[in-house]
C-alpha cells in the first residue's frame, strides 16, 4: 500500500469521526494533520454494497446557472436576502409583473400553466413581460451515461436547468431533445429545488412528459405542485434521506440539510467503477465536499477503497469571492487523492484555478457556449471515468 493511499485513508477516517462541517472549514492546517486523529474514535463503516459498473461518462449540458454574478446578488439583496423564499423573487418563470421581491408562485403559474410543457415559446413571451432579470437566467443540467458490466449503456439526467429558452437551446445542442423523445433517458434526478437546477422542468417534459422523476423528500409545496402544473404524467419519487440504490454501481444519497432561498435537501450521486473506485457527482454540493467524502467513506463499499473521481459544482466560491477559510477546503481536496476532478458551476472559477495551482488533477474545459474559463469543464464538455 502506498504512502499516499495510507494518508488518504487516515484522513478520511479522521474527518468522518463526528466533526462538523462548519468547524472543519475554519480549523486550519491542524485539521489535516496526523495529530488530530488522536482526539477521535474511528467511525463505524457500513460498507453497503451498491454493485459495480464498468464506466461513467458525464456530459455538461449547462453549468452556466446565471450569466452575471452582480445581477444575481443585486436581486437577492434587494428582494430581502438569502432567507427569502425563492418563489417570491419574481425571477422567471414565476413573475406576476409586480417587481423584485413581490413574486408569487400561484400568480406566476396562473399565467403560464395552459402553455406548459408544449408551447414554451408563448410561455417565455409571458415570462419576459412579467419577470425580473430574465436575461440573467441560465441553468444547470448534466447527462449521466452509465455502462454496466454487461456493456449495456444507460442514460440519466441530473437536473433540468432554469431558463426555458436557454435550457432548450442547450438540450438541442447536445442532442438531449432527441434522447428524451426516443425515451433513451430513463429518469430525471433533481439534486435540489433551487431555481437554476429545477425551474427549467418544462423543457424536459416537452420532449418526454412521462419520464420518471426523483426528488429529495424535502421539496416544498410549490416545488411539488410545479411538477403537476408542468404537465408531468409519469411517476414521481420523493427520495428519503440516506442511501438509495438505483442500478448496479449507481446510488443516490439525499442529504437532509437546509439551503439558502428556503430550500431543503440535496440529492447527490455515487458510482462504483470496477477496478477504479468511487465517482461522486453533485449538482451543488451544499452539504460540503468534506461531508460528501465522509458519507462515501462511512456508507458505501467501493473498489480498492479508493475515491477515484468527482464532478460537479462543489460550492466553495460560487460568486468568485474568497474567504481565507476556503483555503482549508482547497487543502482538504488534495487529501482525498482523487484521480480526476471535474468541477464547474458553483465551485467558482477562482477556486478551480486554486485547485490547478495546487497540482490537483483537474480536467480542463474548452470555455465554449458561454462558459467563462478553461479552468473547469464548461458547457458541452465531457468527462469519463473507468474502463472506457
Amino acid at each position: 500500500m502506498s504512502d499516499n493511499t495510507t494518508s488518504r485513508r487516515d484522513f478520511l477516517k479522521g474527518s468522518a469521526m463526528g466533526i462538523t462541517i462548519g468547524a472543519f472549514a475554519t480549523m486550519g492546517v491542524f485539521s489535516y494533520s496526523p495529530w488530530r486523529k488522536s482526539y477521535f474514535t474511528e467511525a463505524e463503516r457500513k460498507q453497503v454494497d451498491i454493485g459495480v459498473c464498468k464506466s461513467v461518462k458525464v456530459t455538461n449540458i449547462s453549468e452556466t446557472s446565471w450569466f452575471d454574478n452582480a445581477t444575481l446578488m443585486h436581486d437577492i439583496k434587494n428582494a430581502g436576502g438569502l432567507l427569502v423564499n425563492q418563489y417570491d423573487y419574481n425571477w422567471p418563470p414565476f413573475g406576476n409583473g409586480k417587481g423584485l421581491g413581490k413574486g408569487s408562485y400561484q400568480e406566476g403559474m396562473s399565467k403560464l400553466k395552459q402553455y406548459l410543457p408544449n408551447n414554451l415559446e408563448k410561455a417565455w413571451e409571458i415570462i419576459q413581460d412579467n419577470c425580473v432579470s430574465v436575461d440573467n437566467a441560465g441553468g444547470y443540467a448534466a447527462l449521466i451515461e452509465v455502462e454496466e458490466m454487461s456493456g449495456r449503456k444507460r442514460k440519466f439526467l441530473l437536473d433540468t436547468g432554469w431558463s426555458y429558452a436557454w435550457t432548450d437551446e442547450c438540450f438541442k445542442r447536445e442532442g438531449i431533445d432527441k434522447m428524451l423523445e426516443n425515451r433513451e433517458i430513463e429518469a430525471l434526478f433533481i439534486s435540489h429545488e433551487h431555481f437554476d437546477h429545477y425551474w427549467g422542468l418544462p423543457v424536459t417534459l416537452k420532449y418526454d412528459d412521462r419520464i420518471p422523476i426523483y426528488c429529495p423528500e424535502g421539496f416544498y409545496e410549490e416545488g411539488r405542485q410545479y411538477i403537476k402544473d408542468c404537465g408531468h404524467k409519469g411517476e414521481v419519487t420523493y427520495v428519503k434521506p440516506g442511501l438509495n440504490k438505483v442500478i448496479p454501481g449507481f446510488a443516490s444519497y439525499v442529504f437532509a440539510i437546509p439551503i439558502i432561498c428556503r430550500v431543503f435537501g440535496e440529492q447527490s450521486l455515487y458510482f462504483n467503477v470496477k477496478d477504479k473506485g468511487l465517482v461522486s457527482v453533485t449538482g451543488c454540493c451544499h452539504q460540503g465536499i468534506i461531508r460528501f467524502a465522509e458519507t462515501a467513506y462511512t456508507e458505501i463499499q467501493y473498489e480498492n477503497d479508493n475515491l477515484y473521481g468527482i464532478y460537479g459544482g462543489l460550492h466553495i466560491s460560487p460568486f468568485d469571492d474568497w474567504d481565507p477559510k476556503y483555503d482549508d477546503l482547497v487543502i482538504s481536496l488534495g487529501k482525498y487523492g482523487f484521480e480526476k476532478v471535474g468541477c464547474n458551476h458553483c465551485t467558482g472559477v477562482l477556486c478551480a484555478k486554486k485547485f490547478i495551482a495546487a497540482g490537483y488533477p483537474v480536467i480542463r474545459g474548452t470555455a465554449q457556449h458561454r462558459s467563462k474559463d478553461t479552468a473547469y469543464l464548461g458547457n458541452g464538455d465531457t468527462i469519463e471515468f473507468g474502463n472506457v
